[in-house]
């Protein structure tokens, strides 16, 4: 073997081994909501360099990189065995994505992706792409992981081909490692995506959160994040579909909006993450957004608080689709700790820290969109004027 090949190997792994090992660190605060972290935990470059590269001299002498990792992103997001489990969006220079699980001791550095990526079973009809995995431990005691599951559209002419189906791949498991794979869930509308399964049974049945949507891009007449039940999971079918949530004009949510992760459980109701699109002339913007909904009554927003929770800052505003906020992975942690994984731009993966406290208070007493100007300014005034009648204000 060539000593600069063996070199060249070695300060491969030693590049990505510090990579692995930085601690990562909090951004200065913001908002009082919610804390950034400086570094983002998963990157292309976090990729194994052995799922990369031919290490063998004799077959890849010039030691080229035979298989390219574009990007990393929109993770699923489970605690296993003491460890933060993401199950991320791994996208190859050749536009294919597929699944792949990294594992933190702590949730915000030190991910390390397991020694392959996920092996998907596929159903009779083939997937051309699969991405963006919800993954819930549901109270039947599987691990369903709702992915969405992209083909051609067969009804397209020849000349087009980025024409495209999208619907809901469904797969469980008993340990991350061997998927069963389940027939793709039925429902009435052509296109689904970001559909999320809710961890409990309602009403003896399984619960989804769904996006209708007419086209592969555009929601059409898809009126926002839907909710519908099955009696199985075997052969999942929802015959009604009812919207929840629904596209607003003037908002952040005007265009298109979906489910992000599985809702959150607390004594006051089940939080819930999602994210919502608008127009501008610069392309789409995607931010997040939250609301919480009855704890027996899943169809009933109690509280939704006006704009966005977290958009894209800075060099997260930069990257194959840029300007874009994605989330399809948390945790809550036993201590109140919330960890949100979200993707920028469609590139990376980022962490962010908050409290169900905290999330529980931002709900509630943050103020709804009352739609106008006018009344927007109203609140403003509002608070100024309340905190006019602080003594101690008075000081500053």
């Amino acid at each position: 073997m060539k000593t600069d090949f063996k070199q060249h190997i070695t300060q491969l792994a030693s590049k990505q081994n510090e990579l692995l090992k930085a601690p990562n660190q909090k951004a200065e605060a913001e908002n009082g909501l919610f804390d950034r972290y400086k570094n983002p935990v998963l990157t292309a470059a976090h990729v194994p360099f052995t799922w990369k590269y031919d290490l063998n001299p004799a077959t890849n002498p010039y030691l080229i990189e035979r298989f390219g990792i574009n990007a990393v992103f929109n993770a699923g997001a489970i605690k296993w065995h003491d460890k933060y489990i993401l199950m991320a969006r791994v996208e190859g220079t050749d536009r294919k994505s597929f699944f792949a699980i990294a594992e933190s001791p702590n949730g915000i550095d030190n991910f390390r992706f397991w020694e392959y990526p996920v092996v998907m079973p596929e159903i009779d009809e083939p997937d051309t792409n699969v991405y963006d995995i919800r993954l819930v431990r549901h109270e039947d005691g599987w691990i369903y992981g709702l992915f969405c599951t992209e083909r051609r559209d067969p009804s397209a002419p020849e000349g087009d081909q980025s024409a495209a189906i999208a619907q809901c791949g469904i797969a469980r498991t008993k340990n991350l490692t061997n998927w069963e794979r389940l027939p793709d869930l039925q429902t009435k509308s052509p296109q689904q995506r970001n559909v999320v399964l809710h961890p409990e049974f309602v009403n003896g049945k399984y619960a989804f959160y769904t996006r209708p949507q007419d086209s592969f891009i555009e929601a059409g007449n898809g009126g926002g994040i839907g909710f519908g039940l099955s009696s199985s999971l075997e052969n999942a079918c929802i015959e009604e579909e009812i919207v929840i949530d629904k596209k607003i004009y003037h908002t952040v949510y005007e265009a298109k909006n979906g489910q992000g992760p599985a809702p959150i459980k607390t004594s006051e109701g089940w939080l819930h993450l999602a994210h919502g699109v608008r127009n501008t002339a610069a392309g789409l913007r995607y931010v997040l957004y939250m609301f919480m909904t009855d704890l027996n009554d899943l169809t009933k927003v109690t509280h939704k608080p006006g704009g966005y929770f977290l958009a894209p800052e800075g060099e997260e505003r930069v990257g194959d689709v840029s300007n874009v906020v994605f989330c399809n992975g948390w945790i809550a942690d036993e201590d109140g700790t919330v960890y949100i994984y979200y993707a920028s731009s469609d590139s990376r993966l980022h962490v962010a820290t908050t409290t169900i406290q905290q999330l529980l208070d931002y709900v509630k007493h943050n103020p709804e969109d009352r739609l106008r100007s006018a009344t927007s300014v109203e609140t403003i005034i509002g608070i100024i004027d309340q905190n006019k009648n602080l003594a101690w204000i008075q000081h500053l």
